[in-house]
Order: C-alpha cells, then structure tokens, then sequence
C-alpha cells in the first residue's frame, strides 16, 4: 500500500507568481524518494493549497484535486560532468551582468527574483563567464537552515534551478520540465559558493542544462539536470 502525506507549498518559495518554484519543489519531492530520482513537472504546482503526495519506493507522484501536477522515477545514467568554476571574486563580477537586471519574465521567483530581498529570496544573479557558462556567487542566510544548521536539501534543489535557465541562452520564457539532482555535501549557512550552468543541447522548445554548486574551495557540493520547455504564450 502507499504512503500518504499532505504538502504545502508557501508562497514565499514561488517561481512564477501563482506557482512553486521548480528547483525548490522538485527539491521536496525528490526528498521523499527512498532513492535519488528525477522529477517531472506535469503541471504548475500552486501555492497555499493541498498537495497529496503518494509514495511507493522511489515513486512519487503529486496531485491538487485529481490533476497531476509532479511524478518522480529512479534516475537513469549518470549526471554530466560539472566544469571547473571560475573563482567567488570572479562569480561576484560577472553577476552584475545578469540578463534579470534589464528584463525578467519572473522577477518574484523565490530563487533569481530581482524583486526579492536577501533573508526573503536566494537572489542567485548568474552572468556571462565563458564557454557559454554562467556563474554566480551565493551565500545561503539563516532561514535556509535545517535542523543541524547546514542548507536544507530543498534549497540546495533550488539554488541549481535558474542558473540553468539562464544557460540556456533562450530569450523566451521557459518553465521547469524535468531537473535530476545529486547532492554531494550541504552547505553551511554563510558559507561563501559559487553556482554555474551550461547548456548541453536543445531541439525545439525543450532545453538540456547541467548547473553545479562549489563552495569556496572549489569543491563540488551538488550537480544537476535540467530540462526547460519554452512556454506556448
């Protein structure tokens, strides 16, 4: 028989402005699998209400009144090799000329919102490095903490989501379809770390990314996959 549990999503942690941000949303359900998965968004999942979740090994599936808004499944294959990072110094430089600054299709998103303020959003502003790359610096405050004062993994989920929209390079709005996270080691509060993202191929609307997390010694903390479909409207 399945376990079933009741989740909310704040509306702190949106991505869009009536919807959950991707990367923190796969974040929770990927953190209710008994082993590491990939999750599909099926629809927008919405703030302030009752999502069912049902699981049955790595199986996850999420709902809101009979309609499927996420499943997860055991990953398949490896992630893709994460770039070496350019320098926190570096990563600070090139932020400032994130693409948000001069237009921002969601500009309240909880993780690259140019509207949210620090303590209230990550505010993960990821420019132009090179080879395509992008990068930002990123140091996580309190409120991100878990119980043992290190990032809690829906946050690290998060931090990986938009730097990959933006290495997609795609100048449409484009929606979270599928993300693939493997986190190597939580991050304290406060730590200094650098966030990159690079585009790995593209056929049509739908976008593959790869985003990694380093802290300030340039050790790998976490990695993930991206697919991003480009909104029809």
């Amino acid at each position: 028989m399945n376990d079933v549990e009741v989740l909310t999503v704040a509306g702190r942690f949106r991505g869009p402005e009536t919807s959950a941000n991707g990367g923190y949303f796969a974040g929770l359900v990927s953190a209710r699998s008994a082993s590491p998965v990939t999750v599909r968004l099926l629809s927008p999942p919405p703030l302030d209400e009752a999502l069912v979740v049902e699981r049955d090994g790595a199986a996850v599936r999420v709902s809101h009144e009979g309609v499927a808004i996420a499943e997860a499944r055991a990953m398949e294959g490896g992630l893709p090799t994460a770039p070496v990072p350019p320098p926190y110094d570096v990563a600070l430089e090139v932020s400032r000329h994130f693409a948000g600054f001069h237009r921002h299709d969601f500009p309240g998103c909880f993780v690259c919102g140019t509207q949210r303020e620090r303590g209230d959003g990550l505010r993960i502003f990821a420019g132009p490095w090179r080879d395509g790359l992008v990068a930002a610096p990123w140091v996580p405050d309190a409120s991100l903490a878990g119980d043992d004062g290190k990032v809690a993994g829906e946050f690290m989920c998060a931090a990986l989501d938009c730097p990959g929209y933006f290495a997609a390079q795609v100048d449409k709005a484009m929606l979270l379809g599928e993300f693939t996270v493997h986190v190597d080691r939580r991050v304290h509060v406060d730590e200094p770390c650098v966030v990159i993202g690079w585009r790995l191929g593209s056929s049509g609307r739908k976008h593959v990314v790869g985003t990694a997390l380093y802290d300030e010694d340039g050790e790998l903390c976490a990695r993930a996959l991206g697919l991003w479909i480009e909104t029809r409207s």
